[in-house]
């Protein structure tokens, strides 16, 4: 098929052969063995220039699409061993995704356009378990993740923030102590959320009180429950970039000083999928996006 491309381009089984690296006599006979299999005349063959017949067009037609669909095939075989390109299947947490993934999917597009990726929100449990599913390629979540079959990559670490209603008596405090949280409500996600032990072992730490009957489904819903004055509750710093800093709101933030108080974040994937190189790639594309904000602390 390749032959019969050659000649309708040159119209000339000397310039065909040269152009496909091959002598004359042998290229003639590959397009005769062509016409032999196919049943059809597909050159017309006398002086001067060479014609394909009108059979002869339709099959170049169809072997230059076969041709070109062969050649992508081997160049998305080299983007794909680069491990940037491709369809992945990335399921993130609904507490770090929203707020870190706008600003990494722009660059990726830019830095690699043969990269698609399809994103699914989720809780933590979940996504562990649609990972080892195989309905997720890969995860951005919170780490540790236990699994002896999970490979991770650690990408930061995210400070969390005490946040409070503007009138409320520690809003004066620059940084907040971990004596000052003693029988203060503490307001958390559900247990769903990796989230909420931390946050569960601080309150036994420093004598809060976790609220048992007040779980928040999302960080926004935490926000409003502490805007009305149910309690404190700990969000993580890109959460507070995004959706508190420089608007005007009924909730402030605090840093918490007494022990820095953060959440580590990685990609996870199955070891088995043979990818890992293809995903540390990412790892490096999502920390190098981190590097835009100072509050992270880069790991891995």
């Amino acid at each position: 098929m390749r032959y019969l491309i050659a000649l309708q381009d040159t119209h000339h089984f000397r310039e065909a052969a040269e152009a496909c690296g091959i002598s004359q006599p042998s290229l003639s006979v590959q397009i005769k063995a062509l016409e032999d299999a196919l049943g059809l005349t597909l050159v017309e063959r006398g002086r001067g220039p060479v014609r394909l017949t009108q059979a002869g067009r339709e099959v170049a037609g169809r072997a230059r699409d076969i041709h070109d669909a062969g050649q992508g095939i081997v160049d998305l075989s080299a983007t794909l061993q680069s491990g940037m390109g491709g369809t992945l299947r990335l399921g993130t947490s609904a507490t770090l995704g929203p707020y870190l993934m706008p600003h990494v999917v722009g660059e990726l597009h830019r830095t690699h356009p043969d990269l698609r990726l399809y994103i699914r929100e989720g809780a933590p449990q979940s996504l562990i378990r649609e990972l080892n599913d195989g309905m997720h390629d890969l995860i951005l979540t919170q780490l540790p993740v236990p699994g002896a079959r999970l490979t991770s990559a650690r990408l930061f670490r995210e400070p969390l923030g005490v946040a409070m209603p503007v009138d409320h008596p520690l809003e004066a405090s620059s940084n907040i102590e971990g004596p000052e949280l003693a029988d203060q409500t503490i307001l958390s996600l559900s247990p769903n959320y990796a989230l909420h032990d931390q946050i569960s072992a601080l309150c036994v730490e420093t004598g809060a009180q976790m609220s048992r009957d007040y779980e928040g489904t999302s960080l926004d819903a935490l926000r409003q429950m502490v805007a009305m004055d149910m309690g404190l509750t700990f969000l993580p710093a890109l959460y507070v970039r995004s959706e508190i800093e420089g608007r005007a709101q009924d909730v402030v933030v605090r840093p918490f000083r007494g022990r820095k108080f953060s959440r580590s974040i990685g990609l996870v994937w199955r070891t088995s999928s043979g990818s890992t190189p293809a995903f540390e790639r990412l790892a490096k594309a999502i920390r190098d996006t981190a590097r835009r904000f100072p509050e992270l602390v880069l790991e891995g």
